[in-house]
């Protein structure tokens, strides 16, 4: 499920989204009210149940060959959750919605990570079921590691040469 030329997807688990209004989320890291989306790039970072918590890891230019392989284990991608959040990564029902990608601009540094819009956006069409998110991961070449804690995971990551992003952590484990 990736966005077409000229478009942006916003992931939800509400088929009933009219229209997008830009607010302040509630785990916001700044003042300003936003519409989010994500280009092709950053989708698959929401192939999950909103609330789960998921640490993800990539391949840079700047990763190493070590850490390639102790991160990634020699692929490009890595996605991990908790095993308590398989059951809901199996049966959750997630929407994507089209946007006007004109509408937005690159959110994030020093990369990139997400697309916003200051001024309401109406979808392109009606919300189209996302599926199976196992095999979204599956097909993309996405390997999705299920672990009983993330913290050792993220650990790692985050102090690796390979790119990363975690999301929703605070519905993790605690820490060991």
């Amino acid at each position: 499920m990736r966005p077409e030329p000229g478009q942006v997807l916003h992931f939800s688990e509400d088929p009933g989204i009219t229209r997008f209004v830009p607010h302040i989320a509630a785990t916001a890291r700044q003042p300003r009210p936003y519409v989010w989306a994500v280009d092709s790039a950053r989708c698959p970072d929401y192939w999950f149940p909103r609330q789960c918590p998921r640490a993800m890891a990539w391949a840079t230019s700047s990763t190493t060959d070590a850490d390639r392989e102790r991160i990634l284990g020699g692929d490009e991608r890595v996605h991990a959750v908790e095993y308590r959040w398989l059951d809901a990564l199996r049966t959750a029902k997630l929407f994507a919605y089209r946007l006007p990608a004109a509408s937005f601009r690159p959110f994030g540094e020093p990369e990139p990570h997400a697309q916003v819009a200051t001024e309401p956006v109406e979808p392109l069409g009606p919300p189209e079921p996302v599926g199976d998110l196992l095999r979204l991961h599956e097909e993309a070449g996405i390997q999705l590691r299920v672990l009983p804690n993330l913290w050792p995971f993220w650990d790692a990551v985050t102090t690796s040469t390979a790119g990363f992003s975690g999301i929703r952590l605070r519905n993790a484990r605690p820490r060991p």
